[in-house]
Order: C-alpha cells, then structure tokens, then sequence
C-alpha cells in the first residue's frame, strides 16, 4: 500500500502518494492533470510497473486538488505548489537521481520547475497547443528544459500529435529530445474499451518500456563511438 506524505507550500498542503521499491536506483515524482488526479491511467500503469523494475514513483496531488477544489490555479500558483514537493524528494534522495515529470499540466509545471539536480523529466502529453488553437504555442516550456528529456505522445493527440512536437521543438532550435509515438492514442494515452487485450497490452509495454530505458539510458549513458 503507498504512503501518502504531505507537503507544506505557499497555497497549502500537498500530499506525495509514494510507491517504493524495494531497492531504488532512482526516483520519479510525476505530477497530475489540471482536470484529473493521480489515478490517471498513465500515472496508475507506471505506479504499478515501475517501483518492480528499481524506480520508485511518486504521484504528487497539487494543493488544489488535496483542497478539494475543482478548477487548477494559474500556472504560477502550480509552481509554488510543485516546487517544495521536488526539494522533499530530493532532500530524502540520499543520492539516488531524481527524474520529475508528469501528464498534461502537470509535465508543463515539471518542465517551467526544472533545475540542474534533477536527471531528467518525462512527459506524458505535452499539450503543445489548446486544441485548435496551434499558434499559441506551449513549447518554449519543453525546450527550456537544460537536461534530458522523454516525450510520450499519443498520435491523435488534439493538444498537438508527436510530429507537431518534434517540428515545433525543432523550430525552437532544441534538440536531444526522445519523442515517442504510441499509436491511436488521444490526450488521455489511456485505451478505449472496445480495444483488444492484446492492443492494451502493447501500449502498456510501450510506454513502460520507453519510460525504463530513458531512465537507465540517462543513469548508465553508452559511451559516443570514436
């Protein structure tokens, strides 16, 4: 059963819902949606997979949330509310790297919040663009971040697909980022119920397979050929 930790910040408590392994090569803290919780299908399916596998997970819920309201603040309220959550993890890391992240909202937080001490930080849909709107673009936040970066975007995706955020990285003049693709997916990334068992199955495995490699590529880097 995860441990729920709370976190005093300016706008009041957070909580870090924290899913341990038994033996930590390093910490993930993702943040939630601005319209859903830490139970998204995304942040539940590497809870249950990855803290297996030596990655610990913890799922933070904003203030906001643990107020019980159902509007997000502003993206600077989400700030003060994600910053302290981070220096908790990283303060009880004990040297073990500490990657940051999120879904939606949440990855555009770890992406404005991120620093030189963290490892790395995964998005889950980026929303690149409110739907329909693709000049007001969000990719200076994706591009900011000074560290490596994995990008996990589903192909029909109305907040921008995987190629509007390779294209729109790329216009910006970043580079090294890892953009994965999952097939057929919307915003949400999360299987539709008419879907195969064998279909699920496959989107699980990529994205918890692309998840684990950029961690341990980004832990234990191959060495560039001569």
């Amino acid at each position: 059963m995860a441990d729920v930790l709370r976190v005093d910040t300016p706008d009041g408590p957070g909580e870090l819902v924290v899913d341990a392994s038994a033996a930590p090569t390093a910490l993930l803290v993702l943040g939630h949606g601005a319209g859903g919780g830490v139970d998204a299908w995304d942040l539940a399916l590497l809870t249950r997979e990855l803290p297996g596998s030596g990655v610990s997970v913890l799922r933070y819920r904003q203030p906001w949330l643990v107020a019980g309201r159902r509007v997000a603040g502003n993206p600077a309220s989400l700030d003060r509310g994600w910053l302290p959550a981070v220096a908790a993890v990283r303060e009880a890391a004990d040297g073990v790297p500490v990657f940051v992240g999120g879904r939606s909202a949440g990855a555009r937080c770890a992406c404005r919040c991120f620093d030189a001490s963290l490892a790395g930080l995964v998005a889950l849909s980026f929303p690149l663009h409110p739907p329909g709107t693709p000049a007001k673009s969000r990719v200076a936040e994706l591009a900011g971040v000074a560290g490596p970066v994995l990008v996990v975007q589903g192909a029909s995706d109305p907040f921008g697909g995987p190629a509007d955020v390779a294209r729109a990285l790329a216009d910006a003049g970043a580079s090294g980022e890892r953009i994965v693709h999952v097939p057929g997916a919307t915003h949400s990334l999360a299987p539709t119920k008419s879907m195969p068992a064998a279909s699920v199955g496959a989107r699980e495995q990529l994205l918890v397979g692309a998840v684990l490699t950029f961690i341990a590529d980004v832990r234990d880097p191959v060495p560039a050929a001569e």
